[in-house]
């Protein structure tokens, strides 16, 4: 499926301001709530697009990657539209310079010889949150508890 532009989701200009966005938001919120559409799928997925482009647009780093490379630029695939181009070489880029110091130029040049990958640093995690008809509309603070593993960055080893 192809994503709609965000901007187009929630009705408003590409130059709009934090405020519009939010009530625009809003409005989105509240037409497409689960709660005042139920069984409806498609106010469904139209009420969780919204909040999708809600929370790219009003994220300053977000919506400039956004606003340059698109819904691509969000997946951590920003350039992978160019040919020839691939935006895996910068994973792992501060071991690049261990290797250099460790290792010599020779791999730098030619590859490391550990064969060690190296996974895709800062991906956002996503968490499904129930909220009411009311808090949507008028907006809410929750704090939430997400267990996750990762990779320490000094032994490698999971913690």
């Amino acid at each position: 499926m192809v994503k709609r532009d965000y901007y187009e989701v929630l009705e408003v200009s590409r130059n709009c301001t934090c405020d519009e966005i939010k009530k625009a938001y809003r409005k989105k919120a509240v037409q497409y709530h689960p709660d005042k559409n139920p069984g409806d799928k498609e106010a469904e997925e139209k009420f969780k697009e919204a909040a999708e482009a809600y929370s790219v647009l009003m994220d300053k780093e977000k919506r400039a990657i956004y606003d340059r490379y698109g819904h691509q630029g969000l997946r951590g695939e920003g350039f992978s539209g160019f040919s020839g181009f691939n935006s895996s070489i910068f994973q792992g880029f501060e071991d690049i310079l261990g290797d250099f110091f460790n290792f010599g130029f020779g791999d730098i040049f030619g590859g490391s010889k550990t064969g060690r990958s190296y996974p895709a640093r800062g991906r956002d995690l996503a968490v499904e949150v129930k909220i009411s008809l009311e808090e949507a509309a008028s907006g809410i603070n929750r704090e939430i508890q997400i267990s996750r593993s990762e990779t320490c960055p000094i032994c490698k080893g999971s913690k």
